[in-house]
């Protein structure tokens, strides 16, 4: 196992930072052979909706954190924030 430096993880959060979350999905699950989802769009702050994978195998995890907008009946998340940070296990 390889785990992910401090600098290597700041390179993907820079590669997907621009990305919208379908597309950060994809990638992630191609980045590691073991990639969990951890939870899915739940909320642990008012107003701020958070998804976060695992990258088991990197010691990394990605959350991404979304808001919700419920405009016109239809609903619309938009990305606000990305945190790329290490798995306890990670000491790197």
């Amino acid at each position: 196992m390889a785990f992910m430096n401090k600098a290597e993880r700041d390179a993907l959060l820079n590669q997907i930072k621009d990305l919208k979350v379908s597309q950060i999905k994809a990638r992630l699950r191609r980045a590691s052979n073991k990639v969990r989802l951890a939870y899915f769009r739940n909320v642990q702050e008012v107003g701020r909706w958070m998804t976060r994978y695992v990258l088991e195998d990197k010691g990394t995890q990605v959350t991404l954190v979304e808001t919700f907008d419920n405009a016109n009946g239809k609903a619309d998340f938009r990305l606000v924030e990305i945190i790329v940070e290490p798995t306890p296990d990670n000491r790197l």
